[in-house]
């Protein structure tokens, strides 16, 4: 069993469980799925104020902050009881367009030239995790919910304001990937 979870498992079984969260929370008291209102969550739960904006009923929503929390666990146990020894494969144009920028360790998930301390105190290292995170929270908090609430929840139960945030979403990653990354890391 151990050996088959630790198979990528392909999108016809993945992209369906995911989807099937969606009419599983509806079904089991209306819930809506999403994961950047945990942060509301949290900031109304440890920092009771005098501020609109967390005066509601986060205990209502509590059970979402234990889904973030089983997620991230569930992440450190696929980390420690099924991580694949083998070599990440990376496509070879890839591998030829992130050579010009310098990137060539792929012995981890993520490239050890971006994500370390120096990296970080660099000025691209600010840019692009300082700003980057400012921006992917401000974008969250303008759009009313992150891309798992508006392109999973929101796209399912047809909200045109979902659709026309995850056509935003899209459209700022492939100019973010296919314009700005390469300027940054050029």
């Amino acid at each position: 069993m151990i050996e088959w979870l630790k198979q990528p498992w392909p999108w016809y079984i993945a992209g369906p469980l995911v989807g099937l969260t969606v009419p599983v929370l509806l079904t089991l008291g209306n819930k809506h799925f999403g994961i950047s209102a945990n942060l509301r969550h949290a900031c109304a739960t440890c920092f009771p104020s005098d501020i609109k904006f967390f005066k509601y009923d986060y205990r209502k929503e509590f059970w979402n902050l234990f889904f973030v929390v089983g997620a991230f666990g569930g992440g450190i146990i696929a980390m420690w009881l099924l991580a694949d020894p083998n070599p990440i494969v990376v496509n070879p144009a890839l591998v030829n367009e992130l050579a010009g920028y310098g990137i060539n360790d792929y012995s981890s998930m993520v490239p050890q030239q971006l994500y370390n301390w120096d990296y970080l105190l660099s000025a691209k290292g600010l840019m692009m995790m300082v700003g980057g995170g400012f921006l992917v929270g401000f974008g969250s908090r303008y759009a009313g919910g992150c891309t798992s609430g508006h392109s999973i929840m929101g796209l399912s139960t047809l909200q045109w304001p979902s659709l026309v945030a995850t056509i935003c979403f899209m459209i700022g990653g492939f100019l973010m990937a296919n314009l700005f990354l390469p300027f940054i890391l050029g």
